[in-house]
């Protein structure tokens, strides 16, 4: 499998990690999984940055895996694909700590960086 396969995987278990800091480490009531959506829309501070993250995290997650996909099917050189791909992974990284620092400046930036690495993606193959 090729790096930028095992991007996509890691894109798409990452907002995960935000889930469980929205639910279980920024909050200050216990969490309750009998009404998920209702508790994270309480949230405010750390748990709500971190819900907004994974929920973006997860619209990201389509537009990069096709890109991924586009890029591999076409034939584009495999390691500007998987240079591509990793940019995304760690602007996503990067985005998931400066969303949760409050940091928006920035988090502004690595979401540019990690969208272009998308459009890239799709372009290699052109």
């Amino acid at each position: 499998m090729t790096i930028a396969l095992w991007c996509v995987l890691i894109a798409a278990i990452l907002p995960l990690v935000a889930t469980a800091v929205a639910k279980f480490v920024g909050t200050s009531e216990r969490y309750d999984n009998r009404d998920p959506r209702a508790f994270l829309e309480r949230q405010q501070g750390l748990s709500r940055r971190a819900d907004n993250a994974q929920k973006n995290g997860f619209e990201a997650f389509p537009f990069f895996a096709a890109g991924v996909i586009v890029a591999q099917m076409l034939q584009a050189q495999q390691a500007q694909v998987d240079a591509a791909a990793v940019t995304f992974i760690v602007a996503r990284l990067a985005y998931l700590v400066a969303y949760l620092s409050d940091i928006p400046g920035l988090r502004s930036v690595v979401w540019t960086v990690g969208w272009l690495c998308c459009v890239i993606l799709f372009l290699l193959g052109a």
